[in-house]
């Protein structure tokens, strides 16, 4: 007899697996509390690199049934999602996603949807990648400086640059014009050509 798995994932400390239990329940999955795998771990995370997925994957069996609550709790890199669903349908193990209609990811149906799912996410990266190169060569292009303002006005640069040649020391310079010690030892490393 089949058994059944969850796994629920949030990101971060402050959130709560608890909706995601909710929703097997609600979509008829009787899943015993021992067999709930709850992770906080970023999405961002390749799944082998989990520690409580790996734990799951470790007492899965061939026949049983792995929950989540939408594909994004596997991860967000479609590439490691989809590799980890055939692996999982290697030993026999059926993936079930309920934001997908309960379609189990390893069948012929699920696989189709989730080539759909990943191209049109990979083709959203893509735009926006697009259109974030556009913005920044647009604004480039009416003159406005990106990047984290300068540290330093040009007339204090001057006198940091001045008080180094004449051998004043990185900590106390830090402390005088109110900046961290790396700010002046880029400068420093700027005015002798390199970075020491």
């Amino acid at each position: 007899m089949s058994r059944a798995f969850a796994y629920v994932r949030v990101s971060t400390n402050g959130q709560t697996t608890e909706n995601q239990i909710q929703e097997i329940e609600a979509a008829g999955f009787r899943v015993e509390p021992h067999r709930v795998i709850s992770e906080t771990i970023s999405g961002s995370v390749a799944i082998s690199a989990r520690p409580g997925f790996t734990r799951l994957l470790d007492r899965l069996e061939r026949g049983d049934i792995l929950i989540v609550t939408k594909m994004d709790r596997l991860g967000r890199n479609a590439i490691d999602v989809s590799s980890s669903v055939h692996k999982l349908e290697e030993i026999g193990i059926r993936v079930h996603c309920l934001a997908l209609g309960g379609v189990d990811l390893a069948s012929p149906a699920g696989k189709m949807t989730m080539n759909v799912i990943n191209a049109v996410a990979q083709f959203e990266r893509d735009l926006l990648i697009e259109r974030t190169n556009a913005g920044l060569h647009r604004v480039k292009s009416e003159g406005v400086k990106l990047g984290r303002p300068n540290a330093v006005t040009a007339s204090q640069r001057a006198e940091i640059e001045a008080a180094l040649k004449s051998g004043e020391k990185v900590a106390p310079l830090a402390k005088r014009f109110d900046v961290s010690r790396q700010t002046i030892m880029r400068l420093r490393n700027a005015l002798s050509g390199g970075s020491k």
